[in-house]
């Protein structure tokens, strides 16, 4: 077993695991570490604590200290030198006429480096930029093109559901969204209904899709052919949160039925239709 600590960067970010070295931070702590990209200041989300050895991703590296004073104040005025940097960077890139969109700005607590994140429809060659600004503030300068959910997580906003963005409030990671969550909880297909303030699927499509997976191994999907207890016919809807199913006749002009799925019997599972150039159309917003 190995005692860690939980340490974030950023709020609602992931979590980091570090060696206490000693120490005995407490949850909500400000802590200065080291890190890949230089040292750090981070807040302790999860206080000392073993785990299990295989749980480690190894070198473990231990917290330098617990922020003091003078540490707290370092990072406030790398706060404001942040907003300085971004008002300078916008201006070079309307200079340079670069086709891209500044996003956020970090500075290192060490002030060895200044990162700049954009979003860009295209590569953008920001060669000439980088050295206009490495001139200005004479410390190492990195540009990180970003995509539009990195985008929605930095600068927050309201989602299509009145609430703010899951990504910005608790989501620490991005889960992988597909169409086919979309078809399996009967959404509409339309891009506007199902896409979030990002332009890419909406992330809360794969909260439920475990129920919904779940039960489709036990229901007949839409167009299987059916056994009910008053006529064989073919499924025309499926409610899987209710488990009813709406049947219409095989031989007959009378309305469909609707039966619950434990009363319905599968012979011949159902092939949906998929109009494939929407599908393809649908695709982007994944």
């Amino acid at each position: 077993m190995t005692e860690i600590i939980g340490i974030r960067f950023k709020d609602k970010g992931k979590t980091y695991s570090f060696s206490p070295g000693g120490l005995s931070p407490k949850e909500g702590d400000k802590v200065i570490v080291e890190t890949s990209r230089g040292v750090e200041c981070g807040e302790v989300v999860e206080g000392p604590h073993t785990v299990d050895d295989s749980r480690i991703v190894a070198p473990l590296r231990k917290i330098m200290r617990i922020a003091t004073e003078k540490d707290l104040r370092t990072v406030e005025n790398n706060r404001q030198k942040e907003k300085n940097a971004a008002k300078i960077c916008e201006e070079r890139i309307l200079k340079h006429k670069l086709d891209m969109k500044l996003v956020d700005v970090e500075c290192t607590f060490d002030n060895s480096k200044l990162l700049f994140y954009f979003t860009a429809d295209n590569r953008v060659d920001f060669r000439e930029l980088v050295k206009d600004l490495a001139g200005i503030f004479r410390m190492r300068i990195e540009l990180r093109q970003i995509g539009v959910r990195d985008e929605a997580k930095m600068l927050g906003g309201l989602g299509v559901c009145g609430r703010p963005f899951c990504c910005k409030t608790f989501l620490t990671e991005f889960q992988p969204v597909s169409i086919k969550m979309a078809k399996d909880q009967g959404l509409s297909l339309n891009p506007t209904k199902i896409s979030g303030t990002c332009g890419r699927l909406m992330c809360c499509l794969k909260y439920e899709q475990d129920f919904y997976e779940k039960e489709y191994k036990t229901t007949p999907k839409p167009g299987a052919y059916v056994s009910t207890p008053a006529f064989r016919g073919y499924v025309e809807e499926v409610n899987l949160i209710t488990g009813k199913l709406r049947v219409r006749p095989e031989k007959s002009d009378d309305p469909p039925q609707v039966f619950d799925k434990k009363d319905v019997t599968l012979i011949k599972e159902g092939r949906s239709k998929v109009d494939k150039d929407e599908m393809k159309n649908l695709k982007k917003l994944e």
